[in-house]
């Protein structure tokens, strides 16, 4: 299969499957990369239709989620600036109005994850603070992540454990969860690309997060390019995911000068992996599978980050 042959069915295995709140942004935001515009203006209208009154997008099962329903935010404000729709520049105002007034945090500021846990999770480094730097916050998304880096990392390892609990003060998953790293890098380097010029300390701030996160999670690459699901623990099964992410983190790093061209070797690795596991139909196997994230299968975050590597490929590339 060529490569343009398999993006496609990738994508399209991706708008077959179910999606609930952060899978519908993830998704969308991988249809920007790829400029598949209009596909994501209609996951974008499709997030609003599934918008509670609070302002959270794209909430179609249970009313906890408080940040993934934010990576619908993105694909909304770039809908709303290309139709120049009312009403989607509304419904991201809305989904901004949550995140800062109504969002429960910590005594900090810090944003949970869910309503009534008080935990903040390792996901909420993607599903936030990109929107809040693409929506005019950059200084609060800057804020969010040192408070998630703060809360979650292992200095000396330099990887993220998965869930704290603020009430407890006690690890909920303290656990090394790869695709939870990813989420880290990935979303790190999202924001690191919205914020303006005027930032640049915060720029090499965020970019030196990047390469530590990387570095720790690097050190535990299986020599076939990819990562167990539990990064130090081999027992765990082998995931396609976490190395989708960290390539396109990779990518997107060294094409913008803040990672080393080092790099390159190891995102390849990755993924040619990630290539093996992707079948006729375009389904990328061997990633978390849904709708539990406990096992190896299938889901719509991990045919979305192939489509995400895929496009941080491109542009590398095409220099």
């Amino acid at each position: 299969m060529e490569r343009e042959d398999r993006i496609k069915a990738v994508m399209n295995a991706m708008l077959a499957m179910q999606r609930r709140a952060w899978e519908q942004g993830v998704a969308a935001q991988a249809l920007l990369e790829l400029g598949e515009r209009d596909l994501a203006v209609l996951l974008a209208k499709d997030a609003v239709v599934n918008q509670l009154k609070d302002g959270r997008l794209g909430l179609n099962e249970g009313d906890r989620p408080v940040t993934d329903p934010a990576a619908n935010g993105e694909p909304v404000l770039f809908a709303a600036q290309v139709t120049g729709d009312p009403a989607l520049k509304a419904a991201a105002e809305r989904m901004l109005d949550f995140l800062l007034y109504k969002a429960p945090r910590t005594r900090e500021g810090i944003l949970y994850h869910n309503f009534i846990e008080n935990r903040i999770w390792v996901d909420s480094f993607y599903m936030a603070p990109p929107f809040l730097a693409v929506a005019g916050h950059p200084e609060e998304a800057v804020r969010q992540i040192n408070g998630f880096r703060r809360t979650l990392l292992h200095p000396e390892k330099r990887m993220y454990y998965h869930i704290w609990d603020e009430d407890r003060q006690a690890f909920e998953r303290k656990l090394f969860w790869g695709v939870g790293n990813g989420w880290a890098a990935a979303g790190m380097t999202r924001v690191v690309q919205a914020l303006p010029e005027s930032m640049g300390a915060e720029k090499r701030l965020l970019a030196g997060y990047i390469q530590e996160v990387l570095d720790g999670c690097l050190a535990h690459q299986r020599d076939d390019g990819l990562f167990h699901d539990i990064l130090d623990d081999p027992s765990s099964f082998v995931e396609t995911n976490a190395a989708q992410m960290f390539a396109y983190t990779i990518y997107r790093g060294v094409k913008a000068g803040r990672l080393n061209p080092s790099y390159i070797e190891r995102a390849d690795r990755m993924r040619l992996a990630a290539y093996e596991k992707v079948d006729a139909f375009g389904l990328v196997h061997g990633v978390c599978g849904a709708p539990s994230f406990d096992h190896s299968g299938t889901a719509t975050e991990g045919q979305a980050f192939f489509l995400l590597m895929e496009a941080a490929y491109r542009d590398f590339i095409q220099g």
